[in-house]
């Protein structure tokens, strides 16, 4: 069982995390390149719309067996780099709530109103808070590797 939780843990972050990752530095910039708003920020909504039918059960499998792996080992004795990462993961499932129930909400509400200026503001929004995400999440990482 503990192996099933570090690889469900681990396939859950590489989902999220690589998905950021892709989105940052592979799509935003290639579509931004190519595409004027009108074709751009519908494009960028419908990838989000279908990585986040992924993110959702992904943040749920690192809360559940994060928290598990917490609780076998228990509180007292697992090393800080457990407890840092359960924090900072906390901390990046409420970052990722906002991003989704604002900036994203309001991308929606913008593509539909055809207001290209009020959706690129969200899409900058989103992707400021996706790349705090991602840098809490290596920090998250960073803490399991130096902290045990």
């Amino acid at each position: 069982m503990p192996a099933l939780m570090k690889f469900l843990h681990i396939a859950s972050a590489i989902v999220w995390l690589g998905g950021i990752s892709f989105m940052l530095f592979a799509l935003r910039p290639a579509v931004t390149a190519q595409l004027a708003p009108p074709q751009r920020l519908p494009l960028i909504a419908l990838v989000l719309q279908k990585f986040f039918v992924l993110v959702w059960p992904a943040i749920g499998l690192l809360l559940l067996t994060g928290l598990a792996m917490l609780l076998a080992a228990g509180m007292r004795n697992a090393p800080l780099g457990w407890h840092l990462m359960f924090g900072i993961g906390l901390l990046m499932f409420a970052l990722f709530g906002h991003l989704y129930f604002g900036p994203y909400r309001r991308l929606k509400l913008a593509i539909a109103a055809t207001d290209w200026p009020e959706g690129g503001r969200r899409v900058g929004q989103i992707a400021t808070l996706a790349g705090l995400n991602l840098g809490l999440g290596a920090m998250a990482i960073a803490a399991v590797i130096f902290f045990g």
